[in-house]
């Protein structure tokens, strides 16, 4: 449940002096939390639960343990990561563009996107705010964050909002592709929660398997809706071979999704410099194989056989984050 708000702070921040700070903290510098409230004390992150058309309040909480006043400004933003730093730079979408503060346009006071906030020195600001749900509103995870930025460095905290009903876990890998040493793909979250993906990879070439990596978390979560851009490395693909490349995506909630690509791996330029050699002799596969068992290094050289654990080349993956379902 959402932390409950005095009308009195709903529409002000509320000034707290500080005791004597934590040397850590004070090491530190700002910091910005969720604002604390009887058994409330303590949470890592803003978590509210309304229906369509609901409004609902909570606060964060801006400490400033230094000597020197503060000006921080905070706004609400997107987080689809597992550590909220998409947070940091996103623009606002989902809960993250629902939230709002209490400011002041033309003299009067008004819900304003954006809040600067000016804390004084050993001071705690509270800093209430709204999460207005809309009414098309579908059921499941939102998440936001509130961003507050200040004295050279940003921070955030997450806000995690789930409208009421039925959830729909969804999931699709799309648009696989392959070149420039590694697999690109893209993950579709097409359901009404938030999700944690895991991704197996396995490549069969035509004398055997060339790759293995067995299912690993991925690091991003998709809110609904959420789309990323995903790249996994394969630095030494074969030389000379057909190989079918299957990517499988699960997550909570039963949840899988695979796609497959086939894609030949031919060295052109060897080609061309025999004059047509490798059409006119069909033992070159042959000559393929015999080398792979023994080992032997040579131009026709194939790219290794990988399986969790074994030498070689690591998993590790890249992320584009490309924004909501169009």
């Amino acid at each position: 449940m959402p932390y409950a708000l005095p009308a009195a702070r709903v529409l002000g921040l509320t000034l707290v002096l500080l005791g004597a700070a934590p040397t850590a903290l004070a090491a530190e510098g700002w910091s910005v939390v969720p604002a604390a409230g009887g058994a409330a004390d303590g949470r890592p992150s803003v978590y509210a639960e309304g229906a369509p058309g609901t409004v609902l309040q909570d606060a964060v909480s801006v400490l400033n343990p230094g000597a020197r006043p503060l000006t921080v400004r905070l706004r609400g933003a997107a987080d689809d990561t597992p550590d909220g730093t998409s947070a940091m730079d996103g623009r606002p979408a989902d809960a993250g563009a629902w939230i709002a503060f209490a400011g002041r346009a033309r003299g009067r006071r008004t819900a304003v996107r954006e809040l600067s906030v000016r804390v004084p020195a050993h001071t705690r600001a509270d800093v209430p705010f709204t999460i207005g749900v809309p009414a098309g509103a579908v059921p499941g995870d939102h998440p936001g964050a509130i961003v507050a930025s200040g004295g050279g460095r940003t921070s955030a905290v997450r806000v995690r909002l789930r409208v009421p009903g039925p959830a729909l876990p969804a999931l699709t890998v799309e648009h696989v592709r392959v070149g420039g040493g590694r697999i690109s793909y893209e993950l579709v979250n097409r359901g009404t929660t938030v999700l944690a993906p895991r991704l197996a990879v396995h490549v069969d070439g035509v004398f055997g398997t060339l790759l293995d990596r067995g299912p690993r978390v991925l690091p991003v979560e998709l809110p609904p809706g959420g789309r990323a851009v995903l790249h996994e490395p394969w630095t030494d693909p074969p030389v000379l071979d057909a190989a079918d490349v299957r990517l499988t995506v699960t997550a909570a909630g039963g949840v899988r999704s695979a796609a497959t690509v086939s894609v030949r791996f031919v060295p052109w330029g060897a080609v061309a410099g025999a004059g047509g050699v490798l059409v006119a002799v069909p033992g070159v596969w042959s000559v393929v194989r015999r080398r792979r068992r023994t080992g032997t290094r040579g131009p026709w050289r194939g790219g290794r056989r990988e399986r969790d654990g074994g030498a070689g080349e690591r998993p590790g993956t890249e992320v584009e984050l490309t924004g909501a379902v169009s």
